[in-house]
């Protein structure tokens, strides 16, 4: 129990903040074992390093932990019967299994994300059955198990910590003095949280120490990431404030041209039904013409000869949800936050299929799995999608062939079934595939490693589908647009955000399309929103932040992609990769002008700007 010397609930204060601190210090080198530190070769001291880089955030973490423990020892200085010992016994159950869930949520979804845990889980966290749908049963089973067991661990050490330290009561301390010393106490609790005297305030960036990413992101304490990304202010235009007004806008101005002058006509009409085929995580590294591996996409290696074929584009962001607003939107992906989960300014922005249903398009989009998973039902709608097809228009048999819901084969088929049935009416429809995606349990078995043998199973699909499309007549006046949501890593080793992950391969087919083409240029996947407009003489003035790529007047080629807190420049010049947490270029090739590294400070904060006014 507690003591009940005020002199001993001081020090059984110290003791459960210390506990907490040993309880964040041994979390990292368990982290490190989880997620994959063996294989890095490592040393015994870049196990400590990282342990010891890793303590200021840890502090910092302990003292948002133990205000409130402090807080009920001030009421119980007056009040003498409030149960100060069995609330504070409640509260680090509660605090265990917090704590729990953080870490072994860290560790489980580091080495599919690549970093630290963040605001995102709770986007995921609100449809549970998709969160888990990766995982079979057993591991679930697992998960939960290991998450009681750690939380027992934790609290073991709080309640070794409430073990009372025996010090005569000195009589002649009275209550206001001693409730004086414990207010006192509040000070350090604060420079722990607030990181120091220093004018930085406590961060992420405290704890990176090395170029090698893995050992910063070991070092960051989960709970800290968690609750730094969840209480950003709600105000956009302050996130990514990097430059002053006059500055942002001198070098954003001129980036995105709008205009319809001089566009390249690789169509042979202005008004094709449009097809735009989203393949989960089908980046570069699986595909050969992008030099990724030569065995996975054969099919669709095949189809690049026979269109137009962007050659270097980059996937604007590192997220489904994300990669979807990129194609539909002609919106470059946000880190930290995602526009899909923000309805209200989701709909604000302009759309590729919101455009075409202003000139008598008919609009539809189909996805195997659950529609409302992050939000992508209302962004749908909001979109400008008139029909969505999802997961509950399959049979319950077609809805259980995959984790996610409907596997690629079916909903191509049903894919190509409505299309036929829209035969008089000009329409754009949009697709989303699911397979290809953890656990990569697919029916096919062609390749041995399991991955990329997920990913031939869907180019088998992409490419049947294909087939039957140009076997019938609706070919004859179709553009199909071909793109993956996002890059995938694969092997995981390097960056998980480096360029070569960010690589897509964009195609056009169709008989719409009046020339085979390859097209080398610098491009983004948002940018295809105002290509494809453009090629039809649609306006797309009001997309900012998408460009018309076969434009005479798109002088200045570039790409910039965004990832978890973070963003990429890449020109003629070479490449700028820039982390905000650590305030730091990974890339910076060839080193020397800071051009690139300002002009992507200037576009993220000027999405963001944006962002506050929709």
């Amino acid at each position: 129990m507690i003591s009940n010397s005020r002199t001993g609930r001081f020090y059984t204060l110290m003791r459960h903040y210390l506990g907490l601190v040993l309880v964040f210090v041994l979390q990292k080198p368990l982290f490190m074992a989880y997620a994959g530190a063996f294989h890095r070769h490592y040393g015994i001291m870049d196990w400590l390093r990282v342990m010891w880089h890793g303590i200021p955030i840890d502090l910092s973490v302990a003292g948002y932990l133990t205000i409130f423990p402090l807080l009920l020892i001030v009421i119980g200085i007056w009040i003498r019967s409030f149960p100060v010992k069995r609330i504070i016994q409640v509260y680090d159950v509660l605090a265990a299994l917090l704590l729990s869930l953080i870490f072994v949520g860290d560790a489980a979804l580091y080495p599919f994300w690549g970093f630290k845990l963040d605001a995102s889980v709770l986007f995921y966290l609100r449809t549970p059955k998709e969160a888990v749908a990766s995982v079979s049963p057993l591991m679930v089973i697992i998960g939960i198990l290991v998450i009681l067991l750690v939380a027992w661990m934790i609290y073991r050490v709080l309640v070794y910590a409430l073990k009372p330290i025996e010090i005569p009561y000195n009589k002649v301390l009275i209550r206001l003095p001693v409730t004086v010393l414990y207010i006192l106490l509040f000070g350090p609790l604060f420079l722990a949280i607030r990181g120091g005297i220093r004018e930085s305030t406590m961060n992420v960036g405290h704890a990176y120490f090395t170029s090698d990413q893995f050992m910063n992101h070991s070092a960051v304490n989960p709970g800290f990431s968690l609750l730094s990304s969840v209480s950003k202010t709600s105000d956009y235009s302050e996130w990514y404030d990097y430059l002053e007004e006059d500055r942002r806008r001198e070098l954003f101005e001129g980036l995105y041209d709008t205009s319809l002058e001089g566009t390249e006509k690789l169509l042979n009409t202005d008004r094709p039904n449009v097809l735009v085929l989203v393949i989960e995580g089908m980046g570069g590294d699986f595909v050969h013409a992008i030099s990724g591996r030569p065995d996975v996409t054969p099919r669709l290696d095949s189809l690049i000869s026979q269109g137009i074929f962007f050659s270097n584009c980059y996937a604007g962001s590192f997220r489904t949800d994300r990669g979807m607003v990129c194609v539909m939107n002609g919106h470059p992906g946000l880190p930290m936050t995602s526009i899909m989960k923000l309805p209200n300014k989701s709909a604000a922005l302009p759309s590729l299929p919101g455009k075409l249903r202003e000139v008598g398009y008919e609009t539809y989009f189909m996805y195997g799995g659950d529609i409302n998973f992050t939000n992508m039902n209302s962004w749908l709608y909001g979109t400008g999608f008139k029909h969505v097809t999802s997961d509950a228009e399959f049979t319950h048999l077609e809805r259980k062939t995959n984790a996610w819901g409907v596997n690629d084969d079916i909903t191509f088929s049903r894919l190509l079934s409505e299309i036929k049935e829209r035969k008089d009416s000009l329409w754009f429809g949009g697709y989303l595939s699911l397979s290809s995606h953890e656990p990569f349990e697919v029916p096919y078995h062609r390749l041995d490693d399991k991955i990329c043998n997920s990913f031939a199973y869907t180019d088998s699909c992409l490419g049947a589908f294909v087939d039957s499309l140009r076997n019938s007549p609706i070919w004859d006046n179709l553009l199909l647009v071909i793109t993956p949501d996002h890059g995938f890593r694969y092997p995981p080793q390097g960056f998980a955000f480096d360029p070569h992950v960010h690589h897509i391969p964009i195609l056009w087919l169709g008989g719409a399309v009046k020339e085979t083409k390859v097209i080398d240029r610098f491009t983004v996947q948002p940018d295809m929103a105002a290509t494809i407009l453009a090629q039809m003489g649609i306006d797309f003035s009001d997309f900012r932040f998408s460009r018309n790529v076969l434009s005479d007047t798109y002088k200045y080629p570039f790409s910039f992609y965004t990832f978890s807190n973070g963003l990429c420049f890449i020109d003629s010049t070479g490449i700028t990769l820039y982390d905000d947490d650590s305030g730091q270029c990974l890339i910076n090739d060839p080193v020397g002008s800071d051009l690139r590294l300002d002009r992507g400070k200037a576009i993220l904060q000027t999405l963001y700007d944006d962002l506050e006014t929709r």
